[in-house]
């Protein structure tokens, strides 16, 4: 089997598209898997590192605000699909079906499919279909969605799947007690981590510095392990040092956490944005959690997938607004203080882990390659 895997720019479209990757690999060894991205995405960081070949299109993001880049972005939105940039990967590759999982970077590669017949699935893992999603809809043969209510945002039904969110196979296979034992965690040290998002989230980035400062003296016992994001590791490492924090045992930064699976699992409490991939990971490792969703998404969707959550117990919600008054400290204390809350919480979020994902991804796939013919575009 030959598939290309297609979405990028940030982690939380690039993560969907190699738990896919890893689903083929478990189930049909020696099949060959590609993925498309774009240049300076975060694509070039993590797809490489799992040694899976990395080719480019030309797309970029359409701005909210009125911009004359999303002339240039409209542009490309019309001919990459048509380029030899994008037709080439097809013509070289030959894939018996292309995955898109969403963000601007897929829109060239899949719209060049459909085009082509070639069997076409989109995964979105968000509530709120982002916009390939929707101009794709009515294009690919299956839409694969993790929400239901996303199926009543789209205007294609026949074609829709709910089979929740793909996950990487280190999520859920080790212990609480394994973890902390390969990380060198001592019996009575409390581990929280966090972590903005792939690019970078400055103001709870800056929050958790303020975080860090404050317990690192009074809460000897507390490990912090914290990713910036590439885009602000810089500015964050020098607020990192200005507060005497590289001198702290506990306290670790870095740009980026690549064995997530492992951290997650060691950590007592969990601080992070709400986009949907975090959720399900959460909530398959039944982690307490703080959720501080983006406002700069379309949509405001990470509110809305953060207060489902808070309302059943699951998490507690902070929006970014209220971090500049110390609100991530009072909620960090408080449940530091509060193990049966902790508990609870753990137990609460555990509801959310959905359907089995990975196993209905699969027969998806094998359906779709079977002989399916797609529409017409």
């Amino acid at each position: 089997m030959r598939v290309l895997l297609t979405g990028g720019g940030t982690a939380g479209h690039i993560n969907p598209a190699l738990a896919i990757a890893d689903i083929v690999r478990r189930n049909a060894p020696g099949s060959e898997i590609a993925f498309v991205g774009i240049r300076g995405g975060k694509e070039e960081d993590l797809v490489p590192r799992e040694g899976y070949a990395l080719h480019y299109v030309r797309s970029m993001g359409i701005r909210r605000s009125l911009s004359p880049a999303n002339i240039k972005a409209c542009w490309l939105a019309l001919t990459s699909p048509y380029s030899r940039q994008t037709t080439g990967i097809l013509d070289a590759f030959r894939p018996d079906i292309v995955i898109g999982t969403g963000g601007y970077a897929c829109w060239p590669i899949m719209a060049a499919a459909v085009r082509r017949k070639i069997p076409t699935a989109l995964h979105e893992s968000n509530a709120l279909p982002g916009l390939a999603v929707r101009k794709l809809q009515k294009k690919v043969d299956r839409i694969w969605i993790n929400f239901s209510r996303t199926a009543e945002l789209l205007r294609v039904h026949d074609s829709v799947v709910q089979v929740g969110n793909p996950l990487r196979g280190g999520f859920g296979v080790i212990s609480h007690e394994e973890a902390r034992k390969r990380l060198g965690l001592r019996a009575g040290q409390t581990c929280i981590l966090s972590f903005g998002g792939s690019l970078g989230a400055e103001h709870v980035n800056l929050a958790v510095l303020d975080l860090m400062q404050r317990l690192s003296g009074a809460r000897p016992d507390c490990v912090f392990w914290h990713a910036s994001g590439k885009r602000d590791y810089e500015i964050t490492l020098a607020g990192f040092r200005s507060r005497g924090l590289e001198k702290a045992a506990g306290c670790t930064l870095t740009d980026y956490i690549y064995d997530m699976p492992l951290r997650m699992a060691a950590a007592d409490l969990v601080i992070s944005r709400a986009g949907a991939m975090t959720l399900s990971e959460l909530a398959r490792m039944n982690k307490a959690c703080i959720l501080i969703p983006s406002p700069y998404v379309a949509d405001n969707h990470q509110y809305h997938n953060a207060k489902a959550m808070a309302d059943a117990g699951a998490a507690v919600l902070i929006e970014e607004s209220a971090l500049p008054g110390g609100a991530l400290i009072d909620a960090v204390e408080t449940l530091l203080t509060d193990a049966e809350q902790r508990k609870s919480m753990e137990s609460a979020i555990g509801a959310f882990a959905g359907p089995d994902a990975n196993r209905r991804i699969w027969e998806q796939i094998l359906e779709l390659t079977a002989g399916r013919k797609p529409q017409e575009i």
